[in-house]
C-alpha cells in the first residue's frame, strides 16, 4: 500500500514538472508553424535586415530592425536605472542594514514586483513623462526615455532581491577574513563579498533584461506605437511587444500576413530571451567554477 502511494505522488509530481516542458513546446510549436507559413509569403531576409515595420499600412514593410532596436532602447534605459540602485540596495541590505530593518524593507521592496504593470504605464504617461517635458520641452508625450526609466523602477526588485540572496550565500568566513586583513567595510562589500557573488548578481541582472525585454504594458502605454530604428531616447517607439498587442486588439483578419507577422515577431522576442537566459547559465557556471 505504501509503494502503491509513493508511486501516485511521483506520478503527480513529475506531471507538475512536466507542465512547463510541454507549456514551453507548445509555444515553440505554435510560434514556428505559423512563423514558417509567415516566411512563405515575406523574404527571411528582409524581415532581419529592412529597416522598415509598417504591416498595416498599404505599402507593406516587415523589417523587424525598427522594433528590435524600440526594445532594446527601452531595455537598455531600464537597466541603466535598475543596475545601480539594486546593486547599491543589495549591498546596504547585505553590508549596513539592521535584520530588523532588513526584514521589513526586503519584502516591501518586492511589492513593486507585484504592481501591475499598466498602473506602472499610467504612471509614466501621467507623472513621469510631464517632469521630463519640464526638463526637455522639446521632448513628446510618447518617449522611449519615460517607459525606460520606470521599467527600470520595476525591475529593481529583480536585481536586489536576487543580489542580496547571493551576497548572503557567501560565506561569512570571507568577510571576517577581508576585517582581519585591514578592509573597511566598504572595501570588503565591493572587493570581497561582491566580486564572490558574482555570478548570483550577473544572474539577477540578465533576468531582469529578460523581463523588461518582455515588457508589454509600459511600453505600450508610455512609449508610443511608432516603429522607427532609433537610439534616441526622446523619440516615440514601438517594442515588439507593443505590435504584438496592437495587433491582437481584434482589427485584423486571422490567418493574414499582417496577423501572422505577429508570430515571427514572437519568435524573435522568444529567440532574444532565449540567448540572454542561455548567457545568464553559462555565466553562472563560469564564474561558480573561477571561485570555488
Amino acid at each position: 500500500m505504501q509503494k502503491v502511494k509513493e508511486k501516485i505522488i511521483e506520478g503527480i509530481l513529475l506531471f507538475c514538472s512536466s507542465v512547463t516542458i510541454l507549456t514551453t513546446l507548445g509555444i515553440i510549436i505554435i510560434l514556428t508553424i505559423e512563423t514558417v507559413q509567415f516566411f512563405k509569403d515575406v523574404s527571411i531576409i528582409e524581415f532581419f535586415t529592412g529597416t522598415e515595420w509598417t504591416p498595416l499600412f498599404a505599402n507593406k514593410k516587415f523589417g523587424i530592425l525598427p522594433l528590435v532596436s524600440g526594445t532594446l532602447l527601452t531595455t537598455f534605459i531600464a537597466i541603466l536605472v535598475a543596475l545601480p540602485l539594486g546593486l547599491t540596495i543589495a549591498i546596504y541590505l547585505n553590508e549596513y542594514a539592521d535584520k530588523r530593518f532588513k526584514a521589513i524593507i526586503k519584502p516591501t521592496l518586492e511589492v513593486l514586483a507585484a504592481i501591475p504593470t499598466v498602473v506602472y504605464g499610467f504612471f509614466a504617461l501621467t507623472f513621469v513623462t510631464p517632469i521630463l517635458q519640464s526638463l526637455i520641452p522639446t521632448l513628446g508625450g510618447f518617449n522611449a526615455l519615460s517607459a525606460g526609466l520606470v521599467m527600470g523602477i520595476m525591475i529593481i526588485p529583480y536585481v536586489s532581491s536576487l543580489s542580496e540572496d547571493a551576497l548572503s550565500a557567501v560565506p561569512n568566513s570571507l568577510r571576517e577574513a577581508a576585517y582581519g586583513m585591514g578592509s573597511t567595510r566598504l572595501q570588503t562589500a565591493f572587493k570581497v563579498m561582491l566580486p564572490a557573488a558574482s555570478s548570483g548578481v550577473i544572474v539577477s541582472v540578465i533576468l531582469a533584461i529578460s523581463r523588461a525585454i518582455g515588457e508589454t504594458m509600459i511600453v505600450a502605454v508610455a512609449a508610443g506605437q511608432e516603429p522607427r530604428l532609433t537610439l534616441n531616447p526622446l523619440n516615440s517607439v514601438e517594442t515588439i511587444t507593443t505590435y504584438i498587442v496592437q495587433v491582437s486588439m481584434g482589427d485584423v483578419p486571422q490567418n493574414s500576413i499582417e496577423f501572422r507577422s505577429i508570430f515571427a515577431a514572437g519568435i524573435t522576442l522568444f529567440g532574444l530571451t532565449f540567448i540572454l537566459n542561455n548567457v545568464s547559465f553559462w555565466m553562472k557556471r563560469k564564474f561558480q567554477q573561477k571561485y570555488e
